[in-house]
């Protein structure tokens, strides 16, 4: 780590500086400490909590926090060291449920102060290992429609019989047809609690969504193919472009304002200003792994060995290819790795456009 510049974390407002552990320590975890007045034995007021309520009680102050309970084990720490660090801190009591429970962590003490403080390096931690989790849903337009898939499968048969003799294309780096979509943005949610507020999240974004394409489909047509990184020849990505058929921007501007609102609701972190929104057809982490998947989640896809393919032939001869035209009336809260009667992601929430 450059101390001089060091990795920090935003909770409500207030800068924490994220410092390494040693691993010793524990395999996972790390150790935040405040960016803000010098060390004294007194607890800072600044170190005040104001995102969660503080009850007084009889015997002092107690606040209850929403935690995941697959986040349990960073607040615990490797032998229950991170607890009593932070209980010997800041004087307080911190109770966590058994591990797989579904619960809140409470924590009380005899300060206000000393309960706010515990608080806020509770969410710290919780914040930034929340941050480290795969994600498990994502937004999606789904682009298996039945003319789609029809236009797809005859490029991959195309795509086969003249190119297969380049390098490392073959079959098993093509998508399935049933599960061709757009992603706009992937999501950790990581209980029940966090999917229902992610589904009542995307329900509040109807009436802008139907403003925009005025209660009714959006007619789009898939023409054109492109690669994601610099160099044809050594392709990992190739997809479909996507467009409206009256060429407007009505497709990425619902994109955008879905992930502004959800990143408002504290369901993401935005990662780009601007969505990227691209059908994949052919992806390297398919190779030889049907249970592969690329939903476009920057930086969250497996790390694996990936043997890239040629695509300047696929280019050359597929670079307008037409895949058809459909009419889009849903966005999607879509399940990774699963799979419902169609074939597409199970939805665990959705909106249509009409």
């Amino acid at each position: 780590m450059d101390i001089l510049r060091p990795a920090l974390v935003n909770i409500d407002g207030r800068i924490y500086r994220r410092n390494a552990v040693k691993e010793e320590t524990y395999e996972e975890e790390e150790d935040f400490a405040y960016v803000g007045p010098p060390e004294t034995e007194e607890l800072a007021e600044d170190e005040a909590c104001d995102s969660q309520h503080i009850e007084q009680t009889d015997k002092g102050f107690r606040c209850a926090i929403d935690v995941p309970s697959v986040l349990y084990k960073y607040i615990i720490g490797k032998k229950g060291e991170t607890r009593r660090r932070l209980e010997s801190d800041t004087k307080t009591s911190i109770s966590i449920p058994k591990p797989g429970v579904e619960g809140q962590i409470v924590i009380t003490g005899s300060q206000r102060a000393a309960v706010s403080s515990a608080v806020t390096r509770v969410e710290v931690l919780v914040e930034s290992f929340r941050r480290k989790q795969p994600f498990t849903h994502f937004l999606s337009f789904a682009l298996n429609d039945p003319q789609i898939q029809e236009g797809f499968l005859r490029f991959k048969d195309e795509v086969l019989e003249q190119c297969s003799q380049d390098h490392g294309v073959e079959g098993s780096v093509f998508q399935n047809p049933a599960k061709l979509h757009l992603t706009v943005c992937t999501l950790a949610l990581l209980n029940d609690m966090e999917v229902v507020k992610a589904c009542e999240c995307l329900q509040e974004c109807q009436n802008f969504i139907r403003d925009i394409t005025e209660g009714k489909p959006l007619p789009l047509e898939v023409t054109g193919i492109e690669y994601m990184n610099d160099d044809p020849a050594m392709v990992d990505v190739l997809y479909a472009k996507v467009n409206v058929k009256d060429r407007s921007e009505k497709l990425q501007v619902i994109a955008d304002r879905l992930v502004d609102h959800f990143v408002s609701a504290g369901l993401m972190v935005r990662e780009w200003d601007k969505v990227k929104l691209h059908g994949t057809v052919m992806n390297t982490l398919y190779r030889k792994d049907s249970t592969a998947e690329d939903v476009g989640g920057p930086g969250r896809q497996a790390m694996k060995e990936r043997e890239a393919f040629d695509a300047r032939n696929i280019l050359k001869n597929f670079g307008a290819y037409h895949f058809g035209e459909f009419d889009l009336n849903a966005v999607r809260l879509s399940q990774r790795y699963s799979s419902d009667c169609t074939g597409y992601y199970t939805s665990a929430g959705n909106i249509n456009f009409s």
